[in-house]
């Protein structure tokens, strides 16, 4: 009869610890990158009353006999199904589709997390904007490379600054006049950046060398031949190839770069024509930018690069997001706020770009809902609670048999 008992209160215990848990799970049915956790019940050892025997000659096998004590907590472990991916339409949010875990540093400890709603500090690092923590990845250096096999470290932005774009590359397009005298000339005029934003403007003649040979010379403003080479048509008028007798250098601004140096300006000359219609030959584009400052931060979606946008349009990649996965994530440890602490099962974690390795992939402008499934949260409470009644029903009638016991001696 206390045998009966003690099995009763192993079990009212454990399903106070199962309400405990769903309790846990409906509380977080809204917190962003939740995982629910589940409960696994093991029944506890047995006592052996006879341990059986095997068959014989004259008589057959007998079973042994055992009686349970109870039951006891196997394990609560959280579940990592993918939740709904909700949109929010800010960039710095971000969701992970797939496997892995955001990396957040917390000075002596690192923290793992799907929750990614991300913002800037006063100082321009990047971090959660609900604790605090920094966020992992790889920063550009200073020849604006990127080397995800170096050990990640905390972003930090610099969002002040301005940058300016020389010009390294020119297009040009138009016609120049069939009717054109050998030794005339038709000219144009274009505008080129230097390494610190400067404006400056070249001339730019074509001159008819022979019938379908042009040549074209780039002057500064001082009358400084720049650079100088051939074009040639066929007899369509169609471009067939042209030359670079001296490469196209002009001298910048005091303290810049010369525009075009070391090779010289890159040129595309394939789309100009030569017939017989008024003369169009012009600058259709060149890459050269004046300065801008920063407008704007943007996280790329699968890969989670991290870019500045400038005022002057130059879009430049600073920085890469950091994303680890473990063979185990259930191994992990719960350490609050939605973050996680490798655990002594989790493995180690195995750090590298999104999209990489089996890790999963960005949804920058989504956060990641919880997984706890309401439906099956009500449905493990009751039968957590008919559990616990039924337990309760054995103590119960064991204390009725023990009070019938004590009054036989009436």
């Amino acid at each position: 009869m206390l045998r009966s008992m003690f099995t009763a209160v192993s079990a009212l215990n454990l399903h106070q610890t199962y309400m405990d848990v769903i309790a846990n799970n409906l509380a977080n049915a809204n917190t962003t990158g939740y995982k629910a956790s589940r409960v696994l019940f093991q029944d506890q050892f047995y006592q052996l009353l006879s341990p059986g025997a095997g068959p014989s000659t004259t008589l057959g096998g007998i079973n042994p006999s055992q009686i349970g004590l109870g039951v006891q907590l196997g394990y609560v472990a959280p579940v990592f199904t993918q939740g709904m991916l909700q949109s929010t339409g800010r960039n710095l949010d971000l969701g992970i589709q797939g496997d892995g875990f955001l990396i957040y540093d917390q000075g002596a400890s690192t923290r793992y997390s799907r929750e990614g709603s991300l913002t800037l500090d006063s100082n321009g690092f990047l971090v959660n904007a609900s604790t605090g923590l920094h966020v992992q990845g790889w920063s550009a250096d200073t020849d604006g490379v990127i080397d995800p096999n170096l050990p990640p470290n905390n972003i930090q932005l610099i969002t002040d600054k301005t940058v300016a774009k020389a010009s390294e590359n020119a297009v040009f397009g138009g016609n120049l006049d069939a009717k054109t005298a050998t030794d005339g000339v038709v000219s144009t005029t274009m505008g080129l950046y230097d390494s610190l934003g400067v404006l400056h403007t070249a001339k730019v003649e074509f001159t008819r060398n022979t019938d379908n040979e042009w040549g074209w010379k780039f002057t500064e403003p001082a009358g400084h031949v720049a650079g100088e080479g051939t074009i040639t048509f066929d007899a369509a008028g169609q471009y067939t190839g042209s030359t670079i007798d001296v490469p196209v250098t002009i001298d910048g601004s005091a303290g810049a770069n010369q525009i075009g140096d070391p090779g010289g300006l890159t040129l595309d000359l394939k789309n100009m024509t030569m017939l017989s219609m008024d003369d169009s030959v012009a600058v259709t584009s060149q890459d050269g930018l004046p300065a801008g400052t920063v407008n704007g931060l943007y996280i790329t979606p699968n890969d989670g690069s991290i870019y500045l946008t400038y005022s002057n349009g130059v879009r430049q990649q600073v920085a890469q997001l950091a994303m680890a996965r473990f063979t185990n994530p259930s191994g992990l440890i719960d350490a609050g706020h939605t973050t996680y602490q490798q655990g002594l099962n989790s493995g180690e974690p195995e750090i590298g770009t999104a999209n990489t390795g089996g890790r999963g992939t960005i949804a920058s402008g989504y956060l990641e809902a919880s997984n706890v499934d309401m439906a099956q949260e009500f449905t493990n409470m009751i039968l957590a609670q008919r559990g616990f009644q039924a337990s309760s029903r054995v103590i119960t009638t064991s204390d009725e048999i023990m009070q019938e016991l004590v009054n036989l001696k009436r």
